[in-house]
């Protein structure tokens, strides 16, 4: 139907696959998406489907009035864009579940906001090794050291140096979709998705 799906982050927990073989997963919610827009090439310069996710409390008032003329029984909390799939037709106000964009054994991606951890210096960062204790430096551990020679006398642009770590936008490439519980609405994949419990995640095919 549509090129990818939104879902929101569960816990991780281990499986065991019909060989024996323990895997790390992560269990995403998948709740049915309404579709809230059909844009045209014609009308709008390029195709896509643009679809509802999710449910919040208060939004502005132009998404307001947008609810109401779609007559959803929930206020979304964001919209969202995918590619119609070829040989495909949306229709307006339709839902769409995970099975019918993605099956079992599916390689996708996954993109999300992950966990912000403030300002963390190199160590943490970027996982320097601590400088000797010994030799009179024993409060300068876990500095960074030298950055540079005295040519060309500034910092080199894309130095790791301590900084703002996390809450960046990240995607992870090839995982495997174990899982899909249509009743529940949940989907189970190999390895760690990026973002903290309960945040939203793309899933779009690789």
């Amino acid at each position: 139907m549509i090129s990818g799906f939104i879902a929101k982050k569960g816990l991780m927990t281990s499986i065991f696959t019909e060989d024996g073989k323990r895997i790390a997963v992560t269990k995403l919610i998948a709740a049915p998406l309404k579709v809230t827009q059909i844009k045209t090439t014609d009308k709008d310069g390029y195709s896509a489907v643009q679809i509802a996710y999710g449910s919040k409390k208060r939004v502005a008032k132009a998404v307001s009035s947008k609810i109401s003329k779609l007559k959803l029984d929930i206020t979304p909390k964001g919209f969202k864009e995918f590619n119609l799939m070829p040989d495909q037709v949306a229709e307006l106000g339709k839902e769409i579940s995970v099975d019918s964009v993605f099956s079992v054994g599916d390689t996708v991606k996954v993109t999300g906001i992950t966990k912000g951890h403030g300002f963390a210096g190199v160590i943490k960062r970027h996982g320097f090794h601590r400088q000797p204790v010994s030799g009179g430096q024993s409060d300068r551990v876990r500095a960074p050291g030298s950055i540079g020679a005295q040519t060309p006398g500034k910092v080199l642009k894309g130095k790791k140096m301590p900084g703002h770590f996390g809450n960046v936008q990240k995607s992870i490439l090839n995982l495997k979709i174990v899982s899909i519980n249509v009743d529940n609405s949940e989907i189970t994949l190999s390895g760690s998705a990026p973002g903290s419990y309960n945040s939203w995640v793309v899933i779009s095919k690789a």
